[in-house]
Parts: structure tokens; sequence; C-alpha cells
């Protein structure tokens, strides 16, 4: 099995260009803007130690006051196949965090869950290294596409994320959109599908074996014009999604995901 598109890494908003691409993102991302949001009201408040699991690029550290916390980041090495090229993080097992017990204030773990085989080994793990009184927010999809194949294993309901999390004294759980923002998302990725492979991807030289052999001149020609002829249709229902996020509409059982709220 292979994508149809591998995820576009993401970065934080640091000059002009980075700030559009960020914040220009979240018009038509609806997984990132609802993630965004959560955290935006969360991660002010951090003071202390914040360990960032799965840091990937470090994309909401901005959001993080530098005078009052001290952030910290750790990913595995592999996370540079997947566009990832972080120089301040941390390299971890995946499994075994690399701090001392009741050593930090707050943890950050934003879509990396579904990504691990055994979790229970790396949230024990959050829970060890966390103060007593830490907190911790994490975030996970729900209505998603597979990606990052083949390192893309669950998708998890509220019941099983209390399970997950039970060792934690305080557990809130969010639903990030709803059934009507789930569809619209996959059809935005549909969309977007027709023409995001023909110029970016992150395997370089495998999306370069699948042009030379698949996408001839008159094929990208064909794909880039139908996505012109759909992109009126694209605009209109990402608007119809803004607008559904903004009067909570639709179902909350079928969401684009949570976010789960801890404390020790």
């Amino acid at each position: 099995m292979k994508e149809n598109f591998c995820p576009i890494s993401h970065e934080p908003p640091k000059d002009f260009f980075s700030y559009f691409k960020f914040y220009g993102r979240m018009f038509f991302d609806f997984q990132t803007l609802t993630i965004f949001r959560h955290l935006k009201a969360i991660l002010p408040f951090y003071t202390g130690k914040v360990l960032d699991i799965g840091c990937g690029n470090s994309p909401f550290r901005f959001l993080i006051h530098p005078s009052q916390a001290e952030y910290l980041g750790v990913d595995i090495k592999a996370a540079s196949n997947f566009g990832y090229q972080n120089q301040a993080k941390i390299e971890f097992d995946g499994e075994n965090l690399p701090f001392l017990d009741g050593s930090i204030e707050n943890i950050i773990f934003t879509e990396v869950l579904e990504h691990l085989e055994n979790p229970e080994n790396l949230i024990a793990e959050m829970y060890r290294v966390l103060k007593a009184g830490g907190k911790a927010v994490v975030t996970i999809p729900f209505s998603a596409r597979v990606h990052y194949i083949p390192n893309d294993y669950c998708r998890y309901t509220p019941y099983k994320l209390q399970k997950l999390f039970s060792a934690f004294s305080e557990i809130e759980i969010l639903n990030r959109g709803t059934d009507i923002n789930s569809i619209i998302a996959k059809l935005i990725v549909m969309c977007f599908g027709l023409i995001i492979p023909l110029y970016f991807g992150q395997n370089k030289a495998a999306l370069e074996q699948e042009r030379k052999l698949s996408l001839s001149f008159y094929s990208y020609l064909s794909r880039f014009l139908l996505f012109i002829i759909i992109l009126p249709f694209v605009l209109l229902i990402t608007v119809i999604g803004h607008l559904e996020l903004l009067f909570k509409l639709g179902s909350d059982n079928d969401p684009l995901g949570y976010t789960i709220i801890l404390k020790k």
C-alpha cells in the first residue's frame, strides 16, 4: 500500500514565507487548525520544563513563552525519513525517555500515539517523568487517512483513551471537529491529491520513480487542469467547513480527532 501523497512536514512560523505557509495551511487543513486552536489555549500557560515527545520540526514551540518555560524536544532518529530536520531535538529510542523520574512539569504529545505499536510503554514513561501535578496535552487523529506508511497502527475511541491514560488523576477528552469537518477534510485531501504528488513528497527517489513510470507530460497536464476545474468546489467546501466549526454543527461521533488533557 502506498500513500497518495505524504504529509508535508509542518514547520513553525519564523519569517514572512513560513508565517504564510503556517497560517495559510490552516485554511485548508482542518486537522492542523483544530489542533492549533486547542494548543493555543493551553501552551502559553505552561511553565518549567516542557517536553515535546515526537517533536518533528517543533511547529508549536513558538506558543511557549521562553521566559517562563524551558522547551525540550525529543524524537526518534528515523524522523528524518519523513521530512523532519530538527537539529535541536534530543534523540531517543521511541519508548524510553532520557529523563529522571518527576523531572518534567509539562508534556506535549501531538499526532504520535497512532504511530506506536505498544503505546502503553511510552504512556508509562510520560507518567514516570512528569512531576506530581504535572500536565500533558495529547492530540490524535480519528477520521484520517493512513499516513506515514507503514508506521500507522491505530485510531482510538474515547473509551480506549480513558483506559490508556487511566493512571493519570485527571483526564479530559475533547472532540476536534465533527462528522461534517471529517467529510470535508477527506474531500479536500482527495482534490489536492490530484496535484500534490506532482510537486511534493518526502521520499524524493520513490516519487521520481513514480513520475517516470506513470506520469507522462499529458498526465501531468490533465491532472493539473482537473484540479483547476474543481478548485472553486474546494474553496466552497472549505468555507463551509469553517462555518461548521464556528457554529458547531454536525455530530461529535465522527470527529477529525481528539485532544486529551491530562494531569498526574
